[in-house]
């Protein structure tokens, strides 16, 4: 299990790769990357800044990720989060999930984006193209697809 909370970019190959490397009882890895879109809401987006509550927000993606090790068999799981200034195009989170099959892994990694979604202490500021900067909101799909777990 591991979980980070970081600045810097992350490399999805060489992640997966160290999450995997040695463990041949692992027979199905699932991976989400969720990108910085340049739209949202009907708006151009030209940035993003994400806050965090440091201690607090990892603290809560290990709590998900230990509950993800409950439900389903798995070997292994990942989760990277970014903060700070990004930019359309940048990679905001990484959540990975490996099981010896590939329903529990496709399963594990749903619940995982899902909870952290909702539950993780994360704020988005965007920098709209027309120069105003707005927080995003919590979607209703959210809440309603983190319900079903």
């Amino acid at each position: 299990m591991t979980v980070r909370v970081q600045s810097e970019d992350f490399d999805l190959g060489h992640e997966l790769d160290a999450m995997t490397r040695g463990n041949t009882g692992i027979g199905g890895l699932c991976s989400f990357v969720g990108l910085v879109r340049d739209m949202n809401d009907g708006a151009g987006v030209g940035g993003m800044v994400l806050e965090h509550y440091p201690g607090m927000t990892e603290k809560m993606l290990e709590e998900i990720e230990a509950q993800a090790h409950e439900r389903w068999p798995l070997q292994a799981s990942l989760i990277i989060h970014r903060y700070g200034p990004l930019q359309p195009g940048d990679r905001i989170v990484l959540v990975a999930a490996a099981s010896p099959h590939r329903d529990a892994a496709f399963q594990a990694c749903n619940f995982l984006i899902d909870w952290l979604k909702t539950k993780a202490p994360f704020w988005k500021a965007e920098q709209l193209d027309s120069g105003e900067t707005r927080w995003v909101e919590a979607r209703e799909g959210d809440e309603k697809a983190a319900s079903k777990w």
